[in-house]
């Protein structure tokens, strides 16, 4: 298994499993959790169920990837509750979480992984 990890958040359930089922494609060796809705009908995020998948997730280094801006402020809050060393990336969802994982997957280092992701930052 790889050293580091990967947390994903988004406000549907939906779109967190359908991205978990995507990335597990390509790495299955990648610890990956995933926190979608508030449940599985109701839209949102909750930053206990952020933080209770951060600690759940096997490794203590993370990549983290969210879909909207309320994500970005509970994935915030609950970064700052955990020992974890948590990187999280303003890139597009799906892409960027794909990405960090098939290149974690293949060996690559945070540093090249980075970079890749540089080229698809959303902008401020």
């Amino acid at each position: 298994m790889a050293d580091t990890g990967i947390i994903i958040i988004s406000h549907v359930y939906e779109i967190a499993e359908g991205i978990n089922r995507l990335i597990q494609e390509v790495a299955g060796d990648v610890s990956i959790k995933v926190v979608g809705g508030l449940s599985k009908s109701e839209i949102g995020t909750s930053f206990d169920s952020i933080l209770e998948a951060i600690n759940e997730n096997q490794v203590d280094n993370l990549l983290a990837f969210y879909d909207l801006g309320s994500a970005k402020m509970n994935l915030e809050m609950a970064k700052e509750m955990s020992d974890k060393s948590i990187t999280i990336y303003d890139v597009p969802l799906v892409e960027g979480s794909y990405t960090a994982a098939a290149l974690l997957q293949a060996g690559v280092s945070k540093d090249d992984i980075e970079q890749q992701l540089k080229e698809i930052q959303i902008a401020k």
